[in-house]
């Protein structure tokens, strides 16, 4: 998939790996997005120490523990209701609020995001927003990443 991208002429500078720090090193990208369970984030920033590293988060707890163990950056959420996540009640924009107010390295948020809700995710706090669903599913993923940015630069 790395090579995939790179074909494609993503610079290997903007490529963060899903949790595979090994593919992350190997190919010399950005960075690695850890998930909470996985790898201890001060394991990964000790042993691969020019890499970025992300980690997902859900609470205000996980979110100081992963700034206290070295993370770049969390990712925040579900922020609202979202079918990758049925039945689960949303963190919601004061929950992001909160955490974002309290924490000093960057908080992403994810989860339900449309173009029409980006904007008030960001004023609650977040330094940006991640999204999967929104664009992957669309049918003119373009138009929907050019919709994302128009909502957001207002």
């Amino acid at each position: 998939m790395v090579e995939l991208l790179i074909d494609k002429k993503v610079p290997p500078s903007k490529i963060i790996i899903n949790d595979r720090v090994d593919v992350a090193y190997i190919s010399n990208v950005k960075g690695v997005h850890l998930a909470y369970h996985s790898l201890p984030v001060e394991t990964v920033k000790l042993k691969f120490a020019d890499l970025t590293v992300g980690c997902s988060v859900h609470s205000l707890e996980e979110a100081q523990i992963a700034e206290q163990q070295g993370a770049d950056y969390v990712i925040f959420g579900h922020v609202y209701s979202t079918q990758s996540k049925p039945g689960l009640i949303p963190k919601g924009l004061e929950q992001l609020s909160f955490i974002s107010e309290l924490i000093s390295i960057p908080v992403i948020a994810i989860g339900g995001i449309k173009p029409t809700n980006s904007r008030d995710v960001i004023v609650a706090g977040a330094q940006g927003i991640a999204v999967m669903s929104g664009i992957l599913e669309a049918e003119d993923p373009l138009e929907a990443v050019q919709q994302y940015r128009s909502y957001l630069s207002r």
